[in-house]
């Protein structure tokens, strides 16, 4: 991997997968490994959070930098130029991350049912860092993890409606980063690199009711500068019409805290005040909550939160 911030990436506990892939073990991966309780993603939809694999293709990519986002932000590029093939991405993500949790199989805390379920995972959150549709072939990874039976969670910005209306398998689940209600706040939060980024997000709510997959819309909320605005969500959601809403509280941590304050951290329960009213507005039920998160979950119909996704894999619902 040729980046300047590889030692940084290294520090952090990174695995480098190839020329602009990682892998990064997530705290609930490690906790419900252990024993603890798990993301709140195994709360709200049943998947396990100690077989979930947590990547990107897009490394040192982005078409944002997000004030909120918490993440070593070392994006020198809105372009991958010598693209890695899928099947070495996919296979070699899952062998780092294989590599990351090794030291746990020999934790009293494990146990032999446990540290076998994680050795064999079965979710990818394609998620991590950087904006994962600007590699080009990111169906074919999918695809290939779909084969493999290991559903996928893509996350996206939204900023490129014209990925999203050509990928072919869609991901299992599809996450659209929804933050910024007015234009105003949505170049100042998320200080986009393209100057088209506001109506191609827009143009990425029109897309998403005609997507045949589970589709999330996630609302970073940051206090004092993009809630409440509940007009303004309730307008955006009910255009992108997604069988999900999430609201997630910004958390002060990480290089976040160099451009916002504690201050900007809202409690749980202005999330849970912001959800109901949301949910009141489009007829939406709030079905679940993390308070250890600061997230909820608004859901059209609440019976399809939660399924068996190790059974199912990456197969269409």
């Amino acid at each position: 991997m040729e980046t300047q911030y590889v030692e940084i990436y290294k520090k952090q506990h990174y695995g480098l997968v190839g020329k602009h892939s990682a892998v990064k073990v997530c705290h609930w991966t490690k906790n419900e490994l252990t024993g603890g309780r798990g993301c709140y993603k195994g709360d709200f939809y049943g998947i396990k959070s100690h077989q979930c694999v947590q990547m990107t293709p897009a490394l040192s990519s982005c078409t944002e930098n997000c004030s909120f986002c918490w993440r070593f932000q070392g994006f020198d590029s809105m372009h991958i130029s010598d693209e890695d093939d899928p099947e070495f991405i996919l296979e070699e993500s899952i062998k780092a991350h294989k590599k990351l949790i090794s030291g746990f199989k020999g934790n009293p805390k494990v146990t032999e049912e446990k540290w076998k379920e994680a050795d064999d995972p079965k979710h990818i959150a394609i998620s991590l860092t950087g904006e994962p549709t600007l590699y080009t072939r990111l169906g074919e990874f999918i695809e290939l993890a779909h084969r493999r039976g290991i559903s996928t969670f893509l996350v996206t910005n939204g900023t490129l409606p014209m990925v999203l209306e050509k990928l072919d398998p869609l991901p299992t689940q599809l996450y659209v980063t929804t933050a910024g209600p007015t234009k105003e706040i949505f170049f100042d939060l998320l200080n986009p690199s393209i100057g088209n980024a506001w109506e191609n997000f827009n143009r990425t709510l029109e897309l998403l009711p005609s997507l045949n997959t589970r589709k999330v819309i996630r609302h970073t909320l940051v206090k004092d500068v993009n809630m409440p605005y509940i007009e303004e969500y309730t307008r955006m959601d009910r255009i992108a019409d997604p069988n999900f809403i999430e609201s997630k509280g910004y958390v002060h941590v990480g290089q976040s805290i160099n451009r916002l304050g504690i201050d900007n951290m809202p409690s749980h329960d202005l999330i849970v005040d912001f959800s109901r009213q949301l949910g009141e507005n489009l007829g939406y039920e709030l079905a679940s909550e993390r308070r250890d998160s600061r997230v909820t979950l608004l859901a059209k119909d609440p019976a399809m939160a939660k399924i068996d996704f190790s059974a199912i894999g990456g197969s269409k619902f």
